[in-house]
């Protein structure tokens, strides 16, 4: 990419806050400063006026903060530039041309005229000085031949020995490896976990979060698919998990596997979260917003703590107060089929904390 690209790329990021300033008052006009819902208003009016969208990690990786001096692709370009009012990115860049310097005009027709100079061979002769060699010196043929049948003799014997005794060691290692492994496995046994909802008598479909905690080990964490079960080894006598969910209370299951049979299965019930199920009801859903923003206003904290996971390298973490969040998710657009509601915390008959994110659906005109 030349500077003279990336030149054009910042032109066209004036022209789109230009155009978005026309018709709305974001927070602050400098499109590098919006966040939150002047982004998801943005999102929406380019889907209006362009027939495409950007997704959140295109926008902060371009509009936030391009330290790395990048440009989207071209047809991410070609969106904007037509948002702008041009029916391409290539028209954009004829019609708004940038002045280039003096000194870089220079510098390309320099690159351009090189001299080419001749290059001087400079011939070396070496001298070559003859080496003379001594005569062989004659021996007995007999005992010449008779010395040679003693050293194969002796060196053949000593190979045999050698190739037999390497495969002999070979063969007792790979069999004492082998023993380990079966025997190690020989105290492994296979345990299966099915997760069901507690109120509604049926198998769970969100994804669920296992973490097994071992003594004096740090914890694994297992991802449980919707509708799947959980299948666990191990020759530990004991098990404990912790079993968790953004809809689902906490659970910690601890069981004795002494004599516990390895063949068979365990149900383990979930109770259901229902504040967690109503914030994600209330946030999804997009009928009724007046009911929607009082069930809300109702449900949440006033000190609520609320963030927006946004999937950038630069911004990972976004706050939000409860008005501003009631806001996003009574907003008409089709971002609310993609917001995800990731953990929720209650207290008091509160939510408290929110944490959310929007995932990406970048499509292109």
């Amino acid at each position: 990419m030349s500077d003279t690209e990336f030149l054009h790329f910042q032109s066209l990021k004036k022209a789109v806050q230009g155009k978005y300033l026309e018709t709305h008052s974001p927070a602050y006009d400098d499109i590098s400063k919006w966040k939150g819902i002047d982004i998801i208003y943005f999102q929406e009016d380019l889907r209006q006026k362009a027939k495409g969208n950007i997704s959140e990690k295109t926008f902060y990786t371009y509009f936030k903060n391009n330290s790395q001096e990048k440009i989207p692709r071209i047809d991410m370009l070609n969106i904007l530039s037509v948002y702008s009012g041009f029916n391409s990115w290539s028209e954009f860049k004829k019609k708004n041309p940038i002045a280039i310097s003096a000194e870089e005009t220079i510098a390309t027709v320099v690159s351009e005229t090189q001299i080419e100079e001749p290059i001087e061979v400079v011939t070396v002769e070496q001298n070559q000085t003859s080496v003379t060699e001594k005569p062989p010196v004659s021996i007995d043929n007999q005992a010449f031949d008779e010395i040679n049948q003693n050293i194969n003799f002796k060196s053949e014997k000593q190979n045999f020995f050698k190739r037999y005794l390497w495969l002999g060691i070979s063969a007792f290692l790979f069999a004492t490896v082998l023993i380990l492994v079966f025997y190690d496995n020989l105290f492994y046994k296979k345990y299966t976990y099915a997760f069901t909802d507690a109120d509604r008598n049926s198998s769970i479909k969100g994804e669920l979060d296992v973490k097994i905690i071992r003594e004096n080990e740090s914890p694994i964490l297992f991802k449980v698919k919707p509708n799947s079960k959980f299948v666990y080894e191990t020759k530990s006598k004991s098990l404990k998990m912790e079993i968790s969910s953004p809809f689902y209370k906490p659970e910690t299951i601890v069981r004795d596997l002494t004599n516990a049979p390895a063949d068979r299965e365990e149900n383990i019930e979930l109770k259901p979260n229902e504040y967690a199920v109503q914030l994600y009801y209330y946030s999804k859903s997009i009928k009724d917003f007046k009911k929607k923003t009082q069930q809300l206003n109702r449900l949440i904290s006033d000190n609520a703590l609320i963030y927006q996971v946004v999937d950038s390298d630069i911004y990972g973490i976004e706050t939000m107060d409860k008005q501003k969040y009631i806001s996003l998710v009574t907003l008409p657009t089709t971002t609310l089929e993609n917001l995800e509601v990731i953990d929720s915390q209650m207290k008091n008959g509160k939510i408290v904390m929110i944490k959310f994110k929007i995932t990406d659906d970048e499509k292109t005109k």
